[in-house]
């Protein structure tokens, strides 16, 4: 185990209490998800040894890789990347959670996946999914629009082995975070009208997550302030 790494972990987790009391919200209430984008499994059981309970990582290949060489750790696996509907049925086999429902198409292919699947996810044959939410004016950016956001939330909600979960969305660069934050409280009211129990909200990284916290984010992904910074991939 890096020497660094349990020193790196309790400081982020000393912020998000800080963050959490200073918005009257009950840290308890926040679960912090680790980013292990192109660091080894290795770092996955490291993480586990210090207590760390959920993981994500944003590539198909690299979740299906680090589930394979990990079956047994018992850590919950976010997929937090875009996703390609026919990467639905690798993804849904690694994920118990995918943040990054953002059409219909993905949508009916990850619950098309569910078919003929041995140990779907964790075994729990429904899956966790939260629609992203495009928060740019940029429609090649991922991510469902204001206008369509509703009309997803009803699609996924009748999707067999799905269960819609909350919304995620990542602060565009060029707004301050706060700003764009208090957009998302918005949007997860109007899915809660469909569903009305879908309250998590996914946003808020290594840089943000103070002012996530502030509006009422759930579901933190926080990568190199735990990590350290990623291995250079050649």
């Amino acid at each position: 185990m890096h020497p660094d790494l349990a020193d790196r972990l309790a400081e982020v987790d000393s912020r998000i209490v800080d963050a959490a009391r200073s918005a009257g919200r009950d840290p308890g209430s926040i679960t912090r998800i680790v980013v292990t984008k192109f660091h080894p499994a290795s770092l996955v059981q490291d993480l586990v040894a210090l207590g760390v309970t959920d993981v994500a990582e944003n590539r198909q290949q690299e979740l299906t890789a680090k589930r394979a060489e990990l079956p047994n750790v018992p850590v919950t696996w976010h997929f937090i990347g875009q996703l390609q509907s026919n990467k639905a049925r690798a993804v849904r086999n690694a994920a118990s959670v995918v943040h990054s429902v953002d059409r219909d198409k993905v949508a009916s292919a990850l619950d098309a996946a569910a078919d003929g699947l041995e140990g779907v996810g964790d075994g729990d044959p429904t899956l966790d999914v939260l629609l992203q939410i495009n928060l740019t004016d940029d429609p090649a950016r991922g991510g469902v629009v204001e206008g369509d956001l509703a009309a997803l939330a009803e699609y996924v909600a009748g999707c067999r082995t799905l269960r819609l979960r909350g919304i995620m969305a990542v602060a565009p660069l060029d707004e301050p975070p706060a700003l764009a934050f208090e957009r998302v409280r918005g949007y997860s009211d109007r899915v809660r009208t469909v569903v009305p129990d879908a309250d998590w909200i996914s946003a808020g990284m290594t840089a943000d997550f103070a002012e996530a916290i502030a509006v009422g984010a759930t579901h933190l992904r926080i990568g190199s302030a735990i990590t350290g910074p990623r291995p250079v991939r050649g």
